[in-house]
């Protein structure tokens, strides 16, 4: 047998005890050895009601508790201290409803619990310490979980009710149970849709009731469905109050009572006995039902009066027959009054009914509808009209009558006219025997002379009631007279037409056309015009023809387009307008034209000269203009654009030193012959002579002032206009100061001393500016000259009473030398102004206020504007 650890202990105290040396273990410890064999069980802890950590003893269990929930704690322990296991198993062995952790004793749910298929688990729980094993049978109980719905028993319900049952009585009794224990199993019911039903329900016993002051009628609804709801009192499941409810449907058939009088089918009944019917005929025939459809009773037929045995009925089959000829009957309707009585299944008369049967004697139907004029039948009538009558005028001309010689019901018909609808109406539409036939105007614009001449019509007569539908027609032929009730009318509203400027007086421009489509003297159309267009034009009153008048002269650049207005007008003064466009179609006949004077041009490098003509043509191409140079000499100086005109230096020129090399004499004024040409056919061009002042931008860029001069050059006006600005702002400026420092001084009471300012003369320019002017190419030898600043004079006399002098200005630059005329001048078309655009210069230094360039631009724009005031002429 194994030792266990309290045996070794227990040896080793008695050797320590006895202080002795056993020689004879084996002797000695036996009474030691049974002490040290003596292991206690382990044993479970006892915690009592509600507790979840022990031996599971009275615990209890929700069964709606998931699968997988640890649910309890198995828990106990070994008086020697050893680890223990723990165990859990059922009966039958195969199953599991928990398991259990043998080290820690947590119990986990493994399968799902269901109290109403069982509400105690027993299970054998154990506890071990490795030599012991201690195990104790335990019941789980399972707690209810509102987790079952209530369930009808005896079901489908279905009562047999009588249609005579008393309000109140009890139906039938619905019964449903619920598995689940309290409320949850306690069941009460309800009807589902109370407002539509006849029935009530208690909602304890399920007993079904008719409501009071409800009936049942077989003959209405011979059965009814009602839903009948269980419900549960609810409950808690996993965690929420719910309620379950289950419906079934009881059907009450209901069962036919005898408690309705006959019924009569196909009423009201109408019979006929025609001139032709032999005696014992049937006429009609009587149809009658018992009203209780469940258990109908026989019925018997018979005639209580009117017959005046001129007619009898058949007690079981109820047909009615004649008993006499038509000729022999005395009245034209016969009134009968038949009854009806059902016989009992004990062959006692019952329940009685009875209904009115008219019978009429109707004569043959052997004779149409036919049509009379005034001298008897008649099938065409005809009339003359003129168009658009009156609306509602009765056509006079028309004497038609209708007649059916049939009586009664064969004498009636209709009439209605056939053709095109809407234009007449006939009156009457219905006729009995004979009538007098009138038509009327019913839509007056659709009788038109220019639409129909001839409007042909059938009237019909058709009888209504008789099987054979006898009928007749006539036509109605009416010849239409035209009226003046059209307007002439042009074939479009408005007329288009291009002609071209240069057309000779006379020429035709457009024809326009108008119809008329009345006849003889109404449908002749005259043409005329007017508006503030229609000057240069004439019309033909006629044929329409619009032409020009024999002394127009028409001028596209002057007025492109006419707009005016054509009349069509017929002999009663009746008109329409139409809108006539005429377009002028340019013909190039203007030349390119230049400014008016010569133009001098100052060209600074890299920046071209722009030339512009313009031609007084109207359209294109005849108003474009083509740029050419005719004639430089030498001829690779300057290049021009064909379409802008800018003129420009070859790209192969980049200085004034390269202008030099190739220009006899070192000259850099230029006189140019360009060309300026229309794109027209045939084309048109004149030539100008443009003289170019070609100049560097080192030249400008000394001074603001002189880039100005040099851009308005061309213009002396603008560079007067600027510098009388300046001026006047300068002297608005100086009256400003003084005004507000005599103001001051009046109002301290004080006299300032007079202040000195010396200033320095600037000192003169380093260098004469030479100016090239402009001269004609054949010129070789050029006049220049230069113009220099006077010496300064700085008088700094402190003595004198005035401040210092003012520096003297600078003297005008004399006229420009021109080489004398050799004979007259090669060409002698006017030049055309272009446009200067100088580059800025970059961080050039700003010159001197009276610089020489300054001056001398100064003299050459006042000369200009001299010259423009006298109206010299230009150059040539």
């Amino acid at each position: 047998m194994r030792r266990g650890p309290g045996a070794a202990l227990a040896l080793g105290l008695l050797r320590l005890c006895l202080g002795v040396k056993l020689s004879h273990p084996v002797s000695v410890l036996l009474p030691v050895l049974f002490l040290a064999q003596a292991n206690f069980a382990p044993h479970f802890f006892d915690n009592g009601v509600g507790s979840t950590n022990g031996n599971m003893a009275l615990f209890s269990l929700p069964e709606d508790t998931p699968v997988g929930s640890h649910v309890y704690t198995l828990n106990g322990t070994d008086p020697e201290g050893d680890p223990v296991s723990y165990h859990i198993s059922f009966d039958p062995s195969t199953r599991s409803v928990f398991s259990v952790d043998p080290n820690f004793g947590n119990v986990t749910l493994v399968e799902e619990l269901d109290r109403e298929r069982e509400d105690e688990i027993e299970a054998i729980i154990s506890i071990s310490d490795g030599v012991n094993l201690v195990a104790e049978k335990v019941t789980i109980l399972v707690t209810d979980a509102n987790d079952e719905a209530p369930s009808f028993i005896q079901e489908p319900y279905v009562a047999q009710v009588p249609e005579d049952i008393p309000a109140g009585s009890s139906i039938i009794k619905v019964h449903a149970v619920d598995k689940d224990a309290g409320s949850g199993g306690a069941v009460t019911y309800f009807l589902q849709n109370v407002q539509a039903t006849r029935f009530a329900l208690d909602r304890h016993s399920g007993v079904l009731r008719l409501r009071a002051g409800a009936t049942l009628d077989y003959e209405k609804a011979r059965a009814h469905f009602v839903t009948v709801v269980a419900k549960d009192g609810g409950g808690r499941l996993r965690g929420a109050d719910v309620v379950f409810s289950t419906t079934t449907t009881v059907t009450v058939n209901v069962e036919d009572v005898q408690d309705m009088a006959p019924i009569f089918l196909g009423i009201p009944y109408y019979g006929y006995v025609y001139e032709d019917t032999l005696p014992g005929s049937e006429v009609l025939m009587v149809v009658a039902m018992d009203g209780d459809r469940g258990k109908p009773n026989p019925i018997l037929y018979s005639l209580l009066n009117g017959s005046d045995g001129d007619f009898e009925i058949n007690e079981t089959s109820g047909v009615i027959s004649v008993m006499q000829s038509a000729a022999q009957l005395r009245r034209e309707v016969y009134e009968l009054h038949v009854q009806v009585t059902e016989v009992s299944s004990s062959g006692i008369p019952a329940a009685q009914a009875m209904v009115p049967v008219t019978i009429r004697i109707v004569d043959l139907n052997n004779h149409p509808p036919t049509f009379y004029g005034e001298s008897g039948p008649q099938n065409r009538f005809e009339l003359s009209m003129y168009e658009h009558p009156p609306q509602g005028e009765i056509l006079q001309g028309l004497k038609i009558t209708v007649n059916d010689s049939d009586q009664g019901a064969n004498a009636k018909f209709n009439l209605r006219l056939v053709g095109p609808g809407g234009i007449f109406r006939v009156v009457p539409l219905t006729v009995l025997n004979e009538a007098q036939v009138t038509i009327i105007v019913e839509n007056s614009a659709a009788i038109d002379f220019e639409k129909f001449k001839v409007l042909t019509f059938k009237l019909l007569a058709i009888e209504v009631n008789t099987p054979e539908k006898f009928s007749s027609t006539a036509d109605v032929v009416i010849q239409l007279l035209d009226t003046n009730d059209n307007v002439p009318k042009f074939t479009s509203h408005y007329y288009i037409a291009r002609i071209p400027e240069n057309a000779p007086g006379g020429s035709n421009v457009v024809a326009v056309t108008a119809v008329d489509p009345d006849t003889g003297p109404w449908g002749e159309v005259k043409y005329s015009i007017y508006g503030s267009g229609a000057d240069p034009f004439l019309i033909h009153p006629s044929t329409g023809i619009i032409y020009t008048q024999p002394w127009a002269s028409l001028d596209a650049e002057a007025t492109a387009r006419y707009n005016f207005y054509v009349k069509a007008e017929d002999m009663e003064g009746k008109y329409s307008l139409a809108e006539v466009f005429v377009t002028l179609l340019d013909v190039n006949d203007h030349y390119p034209q230049f400014g008016k004077s010569i133009q001098e041009k100052t060209m600074v490098l890299g920046t071209p000269v722009k030339i512009e003509a313009t031609d007084q043509d109207a359209e294109e191409p005849n108003n474009l203009v083509d740029y050419s140079i005719t004639h430089a000499e030498p001829a690779n100086v300057f290049d021009i654009d064909a379409h802008t005109g800018e003129i420009r230096l070859k790209n192969s020129i980049r200085s004034l030193d390269a202008l030099h090399n190739i220009t006899p004499g070192g000259d850099f004024t230029w006189s140019l012959e360009v060309q300026a040409k229309d794109r027209g056919s045939p084309s048109f061009s004149t030539t100008a002579l443009l003289k170019i002042d070609i100049t560097d931008t080192e030249m400008l860029s000394r001074s603001p002032m002189a880039t100005f001069l040099m851009q308005t050059k061309d213009n002396p006006m603008k560079a007067v206009g600027v510098l009388a600005g300046i001026m006047a702002i300068i002297v608005a400026i100086t009256v400003f100061i003084s005004t507000a420092t005599f103001w001051r001084n009046k109002k301290s009471n004080k006299v300032l001393p007079v202040r000195r300012v010396l200033r320095k003369r600037p000192s003169p320019a380093p260098r004469a500016v030479r100016i090239e002017w402009l001269k004609f190419r054949r010129t070789k030898a050029a006049a220049k000259f230069v113009l220099r600043e006077d010496p300064s004079n700085e008088n700094c006399n402190n003595n004198s009473l005035g401040s210092t002098l003012p520096p003297k200005a600078p003297a005008p630059p004399p006229p420009p030398t021109v080489a004398p005329k050799m004979g007259t001048a090669p060409w002698t078309v006017p030049t055309v102004s272009g446009s200067l655009t100088p580059q800025q210069p970059q961080q050039s230094p700003k010159p001197k206020v009276g610089s020489p360039i300054q001056s001398a631009l100064v003299s050459e724009l006042r000369q200009k504007f001299e010259k423009k005031g006298v109206g010299n002429k230009a150059y040539f």
